[in-house]
């Protein structure tokens, strides 16, 4: 039967079972999958898992599964970037359909039992460690943006043979004074009088805005408070998704428990989780609950998150959106985060942004190629740009003073993709988060 009519569900990912890590049974899941996939073809143009597994298939001797060596398995499981398209956006064969297929947690199992082997390398491991990095990164953030400069060809290229990362990849920025630190500070100091709502946000920080783009956070603040919401930055550790794309399942667990029940006082108390990157969301809202379905704090925790932008759509649609929103100084290009997408609650993003006033807006809705860390590293980084270009060729396109998407990385990654293709030509200097262009069209953060 080709596809089905019934919503697509996912089925827990059963990380702890007994035959979680045997490596027979997955061989003979993966070649069951492998062989649908084979004949459907439908994902051939969304990452390079695919192009990879069908030449892997065209290149042996039958033209068929049943030729092909369980040892070409791992090239195609290191094309996946976790970005979930497949599953939620091209795959008819999807659960509650019979055949059962979630590529993409085929590919968790398939990473985590590389994980509790030993088998991920010791700059892999170095590079999901995103609050040491951070700490280390914003105490000497002008050390750290020096080195990590493209520009800087020695640094980089002692950095490409010390953990991988490609020497012509774009790397985030870091800074001194952290999301959190900000909040601190700015807690100290009087607010004007506004009204009050009733509600109240914990912005949880996550790792990226909280040590290289606090902007992100600041302006989501600036534009809770202008409505009346309560906010407060809460962060303790990254969500793991650096981990997750490794196959550190039990490591990711272990991270949802502790969050989740530091959380827990925060939505007693009548707060509403809002992570400020859509990976952080999808871990809290989607991938925490299947890790530990019966983990009471983490389903809790799941009811109770909202992306950034969904959480100002819904103040609107409740007819809680205060006036003062006045027109941008030109035109915006949004990108769809795979993540944002893969949350399965509609463009927010573009929902938000129609909000300003005569907002000339168009949407990209190709994927970026970054895929978090995957996409800086070398032998990768050129397959980024590749499968990216189709999104990048759109935005110089489109030509637009503004480019934004919710997923930073992938922002950087088009705005990267950009200056490769047209040069210095291009007119974005700065992807933003559509929050940014939000908070500016309140008047924040001009002049």
């Amino acid at each position: 039967m080709e596809g089905g009519l019934k919503a697509p569900i996912r089925h827990p990912h059963g990380y702890d079972e007994l035959d979680y890590l045997n490596k027979d049974q997955l061989d003979a899941e993966l070649r069951r999958v492998f062989d649908i996939c084979h004949g459907c073809r439908r994902c051939f143009n969304l990452c390079d898992s695919f192009p990879r597994l069908f030449e892997l298939i065209d290149s042996s001797e039958s033209g068929e599964l049943d030729t092909v060596s369980s040892k070409g398995f791992g090239h195609v499981i290191d094309g996946c970037t976790l970005c979930d398209m497949c599953f939620m956006v091209s795959c008819p064969y999807v659960p509650p359909h019979e055949f059962n297929i979630d590529f993409p947690h085929l590919v968790l199992r398939y990473r985590a039992i590389r994980f509790s082997k030993g088998f991920v390398s010791w700059g892999d491991r170095q590079l999901t460690k995103t609050d040491r990095n951070g700490k280390i990164g914003s105490m000497l953030s002008w050390l750290a943006n020096w080195s990590s400069r493209t520009s800087n060809r020695t640094m980089r290229t002692a950095l490409e043979l010390l953990v991988g990362v490609d020497r012509n990849a774009a790397l985030p920025k870091y800074h001194r004074r952290t999301l959190v630190k900000h909040d601190e500070l700015e807690t100290q100091k009087p607010k004007p009088s506004s009204s009050d709502t009733g509600r109240k946000v914990a912005l949880y920080a996550t790792c990226f805005a909280n040590y290289n783009n606090p902007n992100i956070g600041i302006a989501a603040i600036n534009v809770l408070q202008r409505n009346g919401v309560v906010c407060k930055v809460v962060y303790s550790e990254c969500c793991g998704m650096p981990q997750l794309e490794q196959g550190g399942v039990g490591v990711v667990a272990d991270k949802a428990r502790t969050i989740s029940k530091e959380l827990a006082p925060w939505i007693d108390n009548g707060y509403q989780i809002v992570p400020l990157v859509p990976s952080c969301t999808l871990m809290f809202k989607f991938e925490w609950p299947l890790l530990l379905p019966g983990d009471v704090n983490v389903q809790s925790l799941s009811r109770h998150t909202s992306d950034i932008s969904e959480y100002i759509v819904g103040l609107s649609k409740a007819g809680e959106l205060v006036d003062g929103l006045s027109p941008l100084p030109g035109t915006v290009t949004a990108h769809l985060a795979c993540h944002a997408r893969a949350q399965n609650i509609g463009p927010q993003a573009v929902e938000m942004l129609r909000l300003i006033p005569n907002v000339q807006l168009a949407v990209i809705e190709r994927c970026s190629g970054h895929g978090g860390a995957w996409g800086v590293k070398k032998g990768n980084f050129e397959t980024a740009l590749k499968i990216g270009k189709p999104a990048v060729r759109q935005a110089l396109k489109l030509g637009s003073t503004f480019v934004v998407s919710e997923c930073p990385l992938a922002g950087e990654h088009i705005r990267q993709g950009m200056e490769g293709v047209a040069g210095e030509s291009h007119i974005v200097k700065h992807v933003n988060h559509p929050i940014e262009l939000l908070a500016q069209s309140y008047g924040f953060g001009k002049g």
